[in-house]
C-alpha cells in the first residue's frame, strides 16, 4: 500500500496492483479558487484504474480534471453516476452498501458522510465516504463530512480494523460551514473509527483569490493542529501529515 497527496481531497491509492484516484483536482486552480502548491505532477496520477467521486461539488468533481482520466472507471452514488452519464462519462459504476470487486482483490463499498449544507440546484448532492480494501489492507476514505456517531461502526463495515483513514480537516479559512471537520473534530472522528493511521486533507491547497497575502497561516496550521489533536484524542492512531506531492507507505 502506498498513498501520495495530490492536495485538497485528492489521493492516490496505489493498493495491491490497482490505482485509486479520490476527488480529482489536476489542473493549475479550481475555478475562482488558487493553489497553494504547484499542479499536481502527471507522473504521480496517471493512469488510475479507478476514480473515486465522494460527491458533485465542483472542487471534488471537476469535468475538466475528469475528462483528463479517459481509461479509468468513475465510482460514486447511484445519482451522482446517473449526472456523469448525462454528460458523457459513460465508463461509470454506482457504489452501495455492497462491496464492488475491481480487480486483484481489491474491493470498494460506500459509507455514509454527513455532508447536506449548501444543496446545487444543479447537480445532485448524494454525498458519501467509500470503504477500499485489498489483501495488503483496508482504507476509510471520508470525503466531506461532519461528526457523526455512525462513525464508531466503521470497523464492522469494513470487515476488521481500518489501516489507514482519509480525513478532511479544514475548509478555506477559519470559518468551517456545516458538514465539514476542524482539525479537533478530524481527530474525533479518527478515534471513532479505530484507524491505526491518519492522512488530513482538505486543507493548505486551495485558497480564494488574495488570501495568502494575510491570511496564509490559516492554510498552514491545520496539518499542526490535527497531528496534535490525534496525539491526544486518539492515542491508538498515528497522525500523518504529508505535503502535496508527497507520498507514504504504512510499516508492515
Amino acid at each position: 500500500m502506498k498513498l501520495t497527496w495530490l492536495g485538497h481531497s485528492s489521493v492516490v491509492l496505489d493498493l495491491d496492483g490497482v490505482r485509486v484516484l479520490t476527488d480529482p483536482l489536476l489542473r493549475p486552480h479550481a475555478g475562482l479558487l488558487r493553489r497553494l502548491a504547484p499542479r499536481p505532477d502527471p507522473a504521480l496520477w496517471s493512469r488510475p484504474d479507478v476514480v473515486l467521486l465522494s460527491h458533485l461539488h465542483h472542487d471534488h468533481a471537476e469535468l475538466r480534471s475528469l475528462r483528463m482520466l479517459p481509461g479509468a472507471v468513475l465510482m460514486s452514488a447511484p445519482a451522482n453516476v446517473a449526472w456523469l452519464r448525462r454528460r458523457k462519462f459513460l465508463n461509470t459504476v454506482p457504489l452501495g452498501d455492497g462491496w464492488t470487486p475491481v480487480g486483484r482483490g481489491v474491493e470498494i463499498r460506500q459509507v455514509p458522510a454527513e455532508h447536506r449544507h449548501r444543496p446545487m440546484p444543479h447537480r445532485p448532492n448524494d454525498a458519501h465516504g467509500q470503504l477500499v480494501r485489498g489483501p495488503s489492507g483496508t482504507v476509510w476514505i471520508a470525503g466531506d463530512t461532519g461528526l457523526f456517531p455512525e462513525m464508531a461502526g466503521l470497523s464492522g463495515m469494513a470487515g476488521g480494523r481500518i489501516d489507514v483513514a482519509l480525513v478532511p480537516v479544514w475548509g478555506w479559512g477559519p470559518r468551517l460551514s456545516a458538514g465539514h471537520l476542524s482539525p479537533e473534530t478530524a481527530a474525533r472522528a479518527v478515534a471513532l473509527s479505530g484507524a491505526r493511521f491518519a492522512l488530513p486533507v482538505h486543507w493548505g491547497t486551495l485558497h480564494p483569490p488574495f488570501v495568502t497575502r494575510f491570511a496564509r497561516s490559516w492554510l498552514e496550521q491545520p496539518g499542526r493542529r490535527f497531528a496534535d489533536a490525534v496525539a491526544e484524542q486518539a492515542p491508538g492512531c498515528a497522525a500523518v501529515v504529508l505535503s502535496p506531492g508527497q507520498s507514504w507507505a504504512p510499516p508492515g
